[in-house]
């Protein structure tokens, strides 16, 4: 869906560019697809990486899987340029503000004031996190969202953490979270706000529409989730921006890193 919406906006407003798709964990894989993109003559090409914010499995890793799949593609495989991290983009924000306005819609308006917004993100180990700008960047963005409703009390909690349990990563956890929220706080309704996935995936989908919704059943604490970005006009909007960036040498609408 994100392919063909963005492909609908460069074929109407430019520039005409293809576009292929490449995974990490699943097909079709970048080793593949580097290599069809090279019987194609594609000689340069423009990297949108799905993650807004800079870390290692969000920016470096890529990096490092293109240049494998370049390898592997042989002498003529395209040079890539990857698209800089987007976290503060007004495209981003504008768009999870939407999603946000259409959350808070579904809580009665005698509610509102006392909503608590828990925005999300991947988890990662404390030594990555102390390494990169990741855990600023998502503060930074989910303050720029919550500026929608500036009355609104927010904060911050991590989901989808892995490795062993001796191992340090962010916290709090959503459902750790979720849990403080019912048993310190005034609050009957929450919104959660995945601002860390920019798609309803099944990491989106089980840890938060199932796991901390049971959380929540189980407690009588209201829990409305937030989309994601997905196919947002704004979103595809901004990706189009970034690659005039790099194109055309356009002005930044905002300053990413990585």
């Amino acid at each position: 869906d994100l392919i063909a919406a963005l492909q609908s906006e460069l074929t109407e407003h430019g520039p005409p560019l293809p576009i292929y798709w490449g995974n990490r964990n699943w097909h079709p894989l970048l080793t593949d697809t580097l290599p069809k993109m090279s019987s194609d003559g594609i000689q340069n090409a423009l990297a949108f990486v799905t993650s807004a914010f800079s870390s290692y499995s969000g920016c470096r890793q890529y990096r490092e899987d293109i240049a494998q799949a370049q390898h592997a593609a042989g002498d003529h495989a395209p040079h890539v340029d990857k698209l800089r991290v987007f976290y503060n983009h007004p495209g981003f924000i504008d768009s999870m503000q939407d999603r946000l306005r259409a959350a808070m819609e579904k809580i009665p308006p005698e509610r509102h004031d006392s909503t608590l917004l828990i925005f999300t993100a991947h988890s990662i180990p404390l030594s990555m996190a102390e390494g990169c700008a990741y855990r600023s960047q998502i503060n930074e963005a989910s303050r720029l969202v919550a500026e929608a409703f500036p009355n609104q009390a927010w904060r911050l909690a991590y989901q989808s953490r892995s490795g062993p349990p001796t191992q340090a990563w962010l916290e709090p956890d959503i459902g750790d979270e979720l849990l403080r929220v019912r048993d310190k706080t005034n609050s009957s309704d929450v919104v959660v706000v995945p601002i860390g996935f920019i798609s309803d995936h099944m990491e989106v989908i089980f840890d938060l529409d199932t796991e901390a919704q049971a959380i929540c059943n189980r407690t009588g604490l209201n829990m409305v989730r937030a989309e994601t970005a997905g196919t947002h006009p704004s979103f595809i909007r901004m990706i189009r921006e970034l690659i005039l960036e790099r194109t055309e040498g356009s002005e930044p609408k905002s300053l990413g890193e990585c």
